[in-house]
């Protein structure tokens, strides 16, 4: 088995862009994975892809990547939104959608360590990111994850 891996979490919205970066810098974040199936909206402010490729790494010397294997489809997103939400629906939704498309073949633990996922919502208790934090960890038993 691998060493053990440090795998962050971040979301951007109720963050400042000073707030946002100044934490994933003092975390000693490597590279950003953006798990956004959509990152190129107005409404995601100073998270635009080529925007935050630029910043990470003018204030951070962070990389940044788009995975989009690790974000969920249009289908799971629309129907999470028209059923108010319901996120235990959403949640087994999206890990039989990690399963089918074998998430743990398609990232390296070289790539997972020290890295950022990033996706919107400001906690982690209902979303995406940690669900794919804790797949992989449940995968591959050696992760460390930190919610910033």
């Amino acid at each position: 088995m691998h060493q053990s891996i440090s795998l962050f979490t971040i979301g951007f919205t109720q963050k400042t862009a000073q707030k946002f970066f100044d934490t994933l810098v003092n975390a000693g974040v490597k590279r950003v994975i953006d798990t956004r199936l959509n990152n190129v909206s107005q409404l995601a402010g100073f998270t635009k892809r080529a925007d935050l490729e630029y910043f990470l790494l003018k204030i951070g010397n962070i990389e940044y990547t788009h995975i989009l294997d690790m974000a969920p489809t249009k289908d799971i997103l629309d129907a999470y939104k028209k059923n108010n939400g319901d996120w235990e629906i959403y949640e087994n939704k999206f890990l039989q959608l990690m399963k089918e498309r074998q998430l743990e073949n398609k990232v390296s633990p070289e790539l997972l360590d020290g890295s950022c996922l990033l996706c919107s919502e400001a906690k982690p208790h209902h979303c995406h990111r940690r669900l794919v934090a804790e797949y992989l960890r449940d995968k591959w038993g050696n992760i460390t994850i930190c919610h910033l």
